[in-house]
């Protein structure tokens, strides 16, 4: 209460429910490891962890009015700019900041500084000066902004503060785009509180109506709640998700030095064993990992004289460009087809993917957004051997993947595929799609012929995978009992996705 008896218009941060305590009962209620997580299973980069969910808040409102050690003001390098979190700051803290703001002569982009909180609830406000975002000087813009969230919490540490409450710094007047800015700030806070979460007990994000919905979406992606949410998550984290501290990474920037310039790099691993001695730090720093000339080693590959190592190594960055646009564009209507989901294992353990080439309206739909979405879904189940169970039942012409389309695929996606791909099995073939499939196996693509089997009725298929393990949309169930006998009494639910 305030001296008149009014309730005050600061929040204390201590009553803020935690991220941690938001539906934790109900996502861990059924949660178990060895439910959720098999073996070899692809664990998330970002941990469940019950202990820093729960110094991190989510809060909708005006980060002016937070009661805490210090808040976070985002402004221009002159410390000046007029935006409705600064607004707000200035309105609130009185006349007494703006003559503290000009003692510190600025602030340059990335940077952070700090001024007493004098009328605010908040003892301190950490001032720092996001990026202006342009496409084409995008990667700037992303180290900028990390540095922003990196600097107030350094600073933060080295003050001693035991709660921070942050602003979204990327301003909506500096273009800087909302979700790829979050997918910065809530990595560097997360790391963060990996490494030094013993110096600080609350880090809280102030949004907006407007912010709210995209934090909501993301928070899960770096905070899982439960093992459940951290496995579902995967697959929707960025290509590039920063180095051990959240910092962007570019790799075409990163620098590498070879241990004997000249040398062929065949002999690396003896000499390593000669020297006795883990060599394995070297080289872990930008510098010490150069690449050559980018634009040089495209035209070598034109020319047919890049050796295999930096085909593969091309390949890779490739690949990764493919990831990071299918992670961040918007794949709903391909989803919503239905002709691509993951169901249960095969007679060996291995996970069954299911094709529905029905379903596949191939004149109507964006093939390029159809390769996006398979490598959005298939990237995290394809570390591991997996099998491909494709239904060509009652499928027409309108439905058929052409062979260049094929191709593409084939020649796009990560060497994890091709190697881990076990089986695919080719359910209800016709004649044309055996001559097809042979000669596309034959004459295009390499490695692939001795991995198809053709299966003319389900049971053939139950060799391999037990029943109770796919989900059958109900036209292949019927179409089979119609050609090959009934074999269900009734029929098992079509996959809801």
């Amino acid at each position: 209460m305030d001296p008149l008896g009014a309730p005050s218009q600061f929040v204390d941060v201590d009553t803020l429910p935690s991220w941690g305590d938001s539906r934790e009962d109900e996502l861990n209620s059924s949660d178990t490891t060895a439910e959720i997580f098999q073996e070899d299973t692809v664990r998330s980069p970002f941990l469940y962890n019950k202990d820093i969910n729960g110094k991190v808040v989510l809060w909708k409102g005006d980060v002016a009015l937070l009661n805490c050690t210090a808040i976070v003001n985002t402004s221009n390098e002159s410390l000046t700019d007029k935006n409705p979190v600064s607004e707000s700051i200035f309105m609130l803290a009185g006349p007494d900041l703006k003559e503290d703001l000009q003692k510190l002569k600025g602030c340059r982009t990335g940077e952070a500084k700090l001024t007493k909180g004098f009328n605010l609830a908040a003892r301190f406000i950490i001032h720092t000066v996001g990026p202006k975002y342009k496409s084409r000087y995008r990667t700037a813009a992303e180290s900028s902004l990390y540095s922003c969230y990196r600097n107030v919490l350094q600073l933060a540490k080295e003050q001693s503060m035991s709660s921070v409450g942050f602003c979204v710094i990327n301003s909506a007047k500096r273009g800087y785009p909302l979700e790829d800015a979050t997918h910065i700030a809530l990595r560097t806070v997360r790391r963060f509180l990996e490494i030094h979460g013993e110096t600080i007990e609350k880090v809280v994000f102030a949004v907006s109506d407007l912010e709210e919905a995209t934090y909501q979406k993301l928070l899960p992606l770096y905070f899982p709640r439960s093992l459940k949410e951290e496995n579902r998550s995967l697959p929707y984290l960025p290509a590039d998700i920063g180095n051990a501290e959240g910092e962007p990474v570019v790799p075409e920037r990163q620098i590498r030095i070879s241990e004997k310039p000249g040398a062929p790099e065949d002999n690396q691993e003896e000499e390593d064993e000669g020297l006795g001695v883990d060599l394995s730090f070297i080289g872990s720093h930008a510098f010490a990992r150069m690449e050559g000339d980018i634009d040089k080693q495209r035209k070598l590959i034109l020319q047919g004289q890049l050796s295999e190592a930096a085909l593969q190594k091309q390949h890779q960055r490739n690949y990764n460009r493919w990831l990071c646009q299918a992670r961040s564009e918007d794949l709903s209507d391909i989803a919503s087809l239905k002709a691509l989901y993951q169901t249960g294992v095969d007679n060996c353990g291995r996970t069954v993917m299911v094709v529905v080439g029905r379903n596949i309206p191939v004149t109507l739909i964006d093939m390029d957004k159809a390769l996006l979405y398979f490598i959005h879904v298939m990237d995290h189940i394809a570390v591991k051997e997996y099998v491909l169970v494709y239904f060509h039942t009652l499928t027409s012409e309108y439905n058929h993947l052409d062979s260049d389309f094929l191709k593409k695929l084939y020649d796009v996606v990560d060497v994890k595929y091709k190697r881990n791909l076990k089986a695919v099995y080719f359910v209800h073939p016709t004649f044309r799609s055996k001559v097809s499939t042979w000669f596309f196996t034959t004459f295009s693509v390499s490695g692939l012929k001795d991995k198809i089997h053709h299966v003319d009725s389900l049971h053939q298929l139950f060799s391999a995978i037990s029943p109770e393990q796919i989900d059958f949309p109900p036209f292949v169930l019927e179409y089979d009992a119609r050609e090959n006998g009934p074999y269900y009494t009734s029929y098992p639910p079509s996959p809801d996705l």
